[in-house]
């Protein structure tokens, strides 16, 4: 009886999670945005000085950089798609994949499901089912998992972590993995088939090269974007601070997550320009993600004109009277 008690807590508190979900994520996301304020008070010129020194060629340089790293990994998914059994074409599955930039505006699981609806709505017989598609995004974020576990030592020093624990991290990750690899050799369930990717050298091998393409080309974005503002960076840094982007985004933040992990890690660097920095990681990711989103919506236009013209160049003459 007691027992059952702390289980049916977690339940109810879950449930309220999910029924006030929108309204928590702009509750949190205030609450950080006014803590980010507080902690900036008497810094507003420091702030604005290191904003006002970035040039715009940095701007664009960074954006253009996100734009590469959510093409690597919607190459990635296509991989996975296709291993699962899907026949969706390259440029209808981008054009699903861009619709997770609005939804990761205010968390990142809202983003996944955009993308999977938008997919599912776009190419339903050519796609597999839901289950699928959910178990097809965990090869990715296997091996994105398996990257910050290596890389989890840059965050002993910023956050005074014990020197053991990276390696906890690592094995944990190792077994998980381990496990999904076992998964993807049973057959019978829609959900094994998302990991069938996982089955051959060659596909997970595609699978972890585009992610790395698309991690290195976020570590690049951030480094830049960090020593613009005059924050003294390593490329450490740079990924410490992507790792706490990435962790920090699970949890109801907002567009504030940006800021917030930089002043996290680097905030002993300087608390108005690591600020500066994180809000540039924002602004430039969702920059990169509107151009891709962009592109996704004229896409989709051209390929309704050009599909309206072909109907119509099939439609057959009507012979003249007489």
């Amino acid at each position: 009886m007691l027992s059952s008690r702390p289980l049916a807590l977690g339940r109810r508190l879950v449930a309220f999670g999910r029924r006030r979900r929108t309204a928590l994520t702009i509750a949190t996301s205030v609450a950080v945005a006014a803590v980010l304020v507080a902690v900036l008070a008497g810094r507003r010129g420091e702030f604005t000085d290191a904003l006002a020194s970035v040039s715009l060629w940095v701007v664009a340089g960074t954006a253009l950089l996100q734009v590469v790293a959510l093409v690597s990994r919607s190459e990635a998914w296509h991989l996975t798609i296709e291993a699962a059994g899907g026949a969706v074409d390259r440029r209808v599955l981008y054009r699903a994949s861009s619709m997770q930039v609005l939804g990761s505006v205010l968390n990142g699981h809202l983003g996944v499901a955009a993308r999977i609806a938008a997919l599912r709505r776009s190419s339903g017989d050519a796609c597999p089912q839901v289950p699928t598609l959910v178990a097809a995004e965990f090869p990715i974020l296997a091996v994105e998992a398996m990257l910050a576990a290596l890389a989890s030592f840059t965050l002993v020093a910023p956050l005074g972590l014990p020197w053991w624990l990276p390696l906890v991290v690592l094995a944990v990750v190792g077994l998980v993995s381990a496990g999904l690899r076992q998964l993807a050799l049973r057959k019978g369930r829609e959900l094994w088939r998302g990991l069938a990717v996982l089955r051959s050298l060659s596909g997970g091998s595609r699978v972890v090269a585009f992610v790395l393409v698309a991690v290195v080309a976020q570590i690049l974005r951030n480094w830049i974007l960090l020593r613009a503002v005059g924050v003294d960076a390593s490329i450490f840094d740079a990924t410490a601070v992507l790792i706490a982007v990435v962790t920090l985004g699970q949890l109801p933040v907002g567009p504030s997550v940006g800021a917030a992990a930089a002043v996290l890690i680097l905030g002993r660097h300087g608390l108005a320009a690591a600020a500066a920095g994180g809000l540039l990681l924002t602004v430039t990711g969702t920059l990169g993600g509107l151009c891709f989103a962009a592109w996704a919506g004229g896409d989709r236009l051209w390929a309704a004109v050009r599909g309206a013209r072909t109907r119509r160049r099939a439609q057959p003459v009507a012979a003249p009277p007489g």
